[in-house]
């Protein structure tokens, strides 16, 4: 079957999507091998919907800006944010 150009998925929306659901699989493949990796189903849930929001955020960012400065500072923000959440929740960063 052959797809029409216009059609396909940019590389960096495959890059985004796919890089998150390895990001979801490691801990899970992890808790295979060792046991300093003790996810449950909540520890998994609240990842996923971390990198749902922070994976729509740069999917919105990208549709709303056109220049490559834009783009990259919005990338790093909310990599920055998503890393900063996930630091506060695993070991209480803040406190």
């Amino acid at each position: 079957m052959i797809i029409p150009s216009h059609s396909r998925l940019p590389a960096w929306r495959i890059a985004l999507w796919g890089f998150a659901a390895l990001a979801l699989l490691a801990p899970g493949v992890a808790m295979q091998f060792t046991s300093e990796v003790r996810w449950d189903l909540a520890d998994f849930l609240a990842f996923g919907g971390m990198l749902l929001v922070a994976c729509g955020a740069f999917e919105l960012a990208m549709r709303l800006t056109s220049q490559r400065r834009s783009r990259w500072i919005a990338g790093v923000v909310i990599a920055a944010l998503l890393l900063l959440v996930w630091a506060e929740l695993a070991v209480g960063l803040l406190h």
